[in-house]
């Protein structure tokens, strides 16, 4: 059987799949100077906006399950960038909070977003292209964890 609607080029899945990993890779070099990993630093961008987030709340914001992130965080605090407490007012509750390595990792960091965008546009997509692009995406994934918390 032929299906075209089972043709790896007609999802509309494997582009948006591809792109993620060929970005993920291009940040990989970036992120290799400061020792951490790709979802490391996901996790590090949400604690340099707001210290001291349940672990629910880091889930919640890069919609991941708290079994996906716990893993992570417990890598994290062996590398001492974070620690991990237990509510007081809530003991079900776990709040992460970046150490003093982890705060200091954010001036570090600040010239990874642009180094990327560097890496990324060309001639064939310019830097207009990639916000366009990420606007775009922005609304999808709102659109579809939207969906997801009806369900």
């Amino acid at each position: 059987m032929n299906n075209n609607s089972l043709k790896l080029e007609n999802q509309l899945c494997f582009p948006i799949y591809a792109a993620s990993n060929l970005i993920t890779r291009a940040y990989q070099p970036l992120l290799d100077q400061l020792g951490i990993t790709y979802p490391q630093y996901l996790v590090l961008l949400v604690l340099w906006d707001t210290d001291e987030l349940t672990v629910n709340e880091i889930a919640r914001r890069l919609l991941l399950n708290t079994n996906t992130i716990t893993p992570l965080l417990k890598r994290m605090e062996t590398q001492g960038l974070i620690t991990r407490r237990r509510s007081q007012q809530d003991e079900r509750k776990v709040i992460v909070q970046l150490t003093e390595q982890g705060s200091a990792l954010e001036k570090q960091a600040t010239s990874i977003p642009q180094n990327l965008l560097s890496r990324l546009h060309s001639d064939a997509v310019t830097l207009q292209d990639l916000h366009v692009l990420k606007e775009r995406i922005t609304e999808l994934v709102h659109s579809l964890s939207q969906k997801q918390e009806v369900s």
